[in-house]
């Protein structure tokens, strides 16, 4: 990060939209709080309601402002796609500031932590069912039913195996993202008390796939994600020479 022109840009801003992989939502908090930045800070990232109220301390210990975010549906391209989840004090302040744009910004809640609660709600069925399925296939191919398995899909669940395709070309070089949001979902779960295993799992199958990152152009394909998926950890590899 330059920092100075992270100094300039924060001496120029009124408002400062916080969005990065879940794991630099703190360090980039506080590198805004190091410059004393006083107006609005909105942090959109997929993070929990714990790590987004740790935000909202840094931040607001500084001068600032805090409204919590969360961003669900594709990268804008057309209106009526995409959703900015807002909460906190003046989350309707700023749901106005988009007001003109295609992006949906809805203001849930006065208390900041909403906004975070509901995007973990959301992600924790959408991305966890891409990495679940793609777990499946490397299951059926390690046991030799992969084949008997599409079959049965055909049948019965006839939308899988396309899902299961759109999983690996689509999610797969995004996962590396997605390690970090699993993590946050799980903690989120353990703070209402429920079971974590389902999206600690979902980070170590996004950890597995961490080879594809950014690899759109050919996307990667089923048969190249199970073999990912089905090979040891490096630990493991390492643990077993």
């Amino acid at each position: 990060m330059d920092v100075k022109n992270l100094a300039a840009a924060i001496r120029e801003s009124d408002v400062i939209l916080s969005v990065c992989p879940p794991h630099a939502a703190l360090e980039v908090a506080r590198s805004v709080a190091e410059h004393n930045f006083s107006g609005i800070y909105l942090d959109a990232n997929a993070v929990s309601r714990a790590t987004a109220e740790r935000i909202g301390e840094i931040v607001t210990k500084a001068g600032a402002s805090f409204v919590d975010g969360g961003i669900i549906g594709s990268p804008v391209k057309r209106a009526g796609t995409t959703r900015l989840y807002l909460s906190g004090a003046r989350a309707p302040e700023v749901a106005q500031l988009f007001s003109a744009s295609l992006l949906d910004a809805r203001a849930i809640g006065e208390k900041p932590g909403a906004a975070s609660a509901l995007k973990m709600a959301y992600a924790a069925w959408s991305k966890c069912t891409d990495a679940l399925v793609l777990a499946v296939r490397a299951l059926a191919a390690t046991e030799g039913v992969d084949k008997a398995l599409l079959e049965e899909w055909a049948i019965s669940q006839p939308d899988l195996e396309r899902r299961c395709i759109q999983a690996a070309a689509v999610a797969a070089p995004k996962a590396w993202r997605y390690v970090g949001e699993m993590r946050e979902i799980a903690a989120t779960f353990e703070a209402a008390g429920l079971p974590t295993g389902f999206h600690n799992a979902a980070a170590e199958i996004c950890e597995r796939l961490v080879p594809f990152k950014d690899r759109t152009d050919p996307a990667p394909t089923v048969a190249a994600v199970v073999d990912a998926l089905s090979a040891p950890p490096a630990k493991d590899r390492k643990a077993s020479v």
